[in-house]
């Protein structure tokens, strides 16, 4: 009997040791998603503000996070791009930063917030099986970025209420879409943890006076909102001669009007509480569906799914989809030639407030060869 005691013992003990390593390692892991990607600012930055700059209270949080400004020489009209406001759709991070590495104002200011909400890079989404990373092949060796969460770290914001209640609206959503950065705007100084960095936002576009508003996102193949534009309605004049512009170019896109009973928004919310035109794009991601194979960061860069190819042939989809997939460069590409149309379609519409900004490469380009021949350094 004392012996099956002492045999029991051990085998806690090193259930425990066993435990206590696994414990470790995987902290370690979970510890490295707060380790930011390097940015390299290209010749076009003139400053990098923080968010904080605009609204005191976050400063020192994990929702302060960079803004990068790109101011030409002449005066002229300015434009705001927002990505990484769901960390889950890369094409909008990456976009952001390739426009902080290489677009050259010449007329106007841009402003880049490459990562929206800071906070949702330092996890994943628990149970979805996501890489913490992906890389990418540049001709100076592979760059690493993160593939982070749809919404707020909940270390940084906790807990989640049964109902989300929109403030200034009204509208009851889900508990969990209290960190969803992109259901909480104009934010509220006062407000929760997400509320206030959507509230900094907010502040800068006024006190900034931006006159374009771009948020950069990504939807899964079986979404019906993808591959499109979403105006605010003061914006739709702007949107709908770039969509004609991207159209001539070849790509193939929608126009939808920002709906007005779904709220906290940037296309709705900016649009209704600043002077701001507000848009929204989407692109066709299978590494967030629910019909996508295995997760890797394959599949987040090279776009390519056999099960969504399986999909598309039984007309599940809102996208065509065959085995070439939508590989990130296409993505990618999609919104940078949308920003490009809307900055310049805004100044066609409005002479007195041009915006001409060099160095940002085409379409074509891009998909020919590729997001590496563009990110620094190289």
């Amino acid at each position: 009997m004392k012996i099956e005691v002492k045999n029991e013992k051990t085998s806690a003990i090193i259930i425990c040791i066993i435990a206590a390593l696994c414990i470790f390692s995987l902290s370690k892991q979970f510890k490295s998603m707060l380790v930011e990607e390097p940015i390299y600012p290209g010749k076009g930055v003139s400053e990098i503000k923080m968010l904080s700059d605009y609204f005191e209270d976050i400063k020192g949080t994990p929702g302060d996070t960079e803004v990068y400004v790109l101011k030409g020489e002449k005066p002229g009209g300015s434009i705001l791009v927002l990505g990484g406001t769901h960390p889950n759709e890369p094409s909008g991070f990456v976009s952001a930063i390739l426009l902080i590495e290489n677009a050259v104002p010449e007329q106007g200011t841009m402003f880049v917030v490459p990562r929206t909400n800071n906070s949702g890079f330092t996890h994943d989404d628990p149970q979805e099986g996501s890489p913490m990373r992906f890389t990418i092949d540049t001709p100076s060796g592979e760059r690493w970025f993160r593939f982070g969460s749809r919404a707020t770290n909940p270390i940084h914001q906790w807990p989640d209420p049964d109902i989300y209640v929109h403030k200034s609206s009204g509208q009851k959503l889900s508990g969990s879409e209290t960190r969803n950065i992109n259901r909480t705007y104009p934010g509220r100084a006062d407000g929760s943890f997400t509320e206030k960095v959507s509230y900094a936002i907010t502040e800068m576009i006024k006190q900034e006076n931006i006159d374009i508003t771009v948020d950069l996102h990504e939807a899964s193949p079986e979404y019906p909102t993808i591959n499109a534009i979403v105006a605010h309605e003061k914006a739709m004049p702007l949107a709908s001669q770039a969509l004609i512009n991207m159209q001539i170019e070849g790509i193939n896109i929608s126009l939808e009007p920002s709906p007005t009973n779904l709220r906290g928004l940037t296309h709705r919310e900016l649009g209704d509480h600043t002077d701001t035109l507000a848009l929204l794009m989407e692109t066709a991601n299978p590494s967030q569906g629910r019909l996508r194979g295995k997760t890797d960061s394959d599949l987040v860069v090279n776009g390519k799914d056999k099960f969504y190819v399986r999909a598309a042939e039984h007309g599940r989809l809102y996208v065509p989809f065959d085995e070439k997939g939508h590989p990130l460069s296409e993505r990618v590409a999609r919104h940078i030639t949308g920003v490009k149309e809307f900055y310049t379609v805004f100044g066609e519409q409005n002479p007195d407030k041009n915006i001409d900004i060099k160095g940002i490469p085409n379409y074509e380009d891009m998909i020919n060869h590729g997001l590496g021949e563009y990110l620094q350094p190289r």
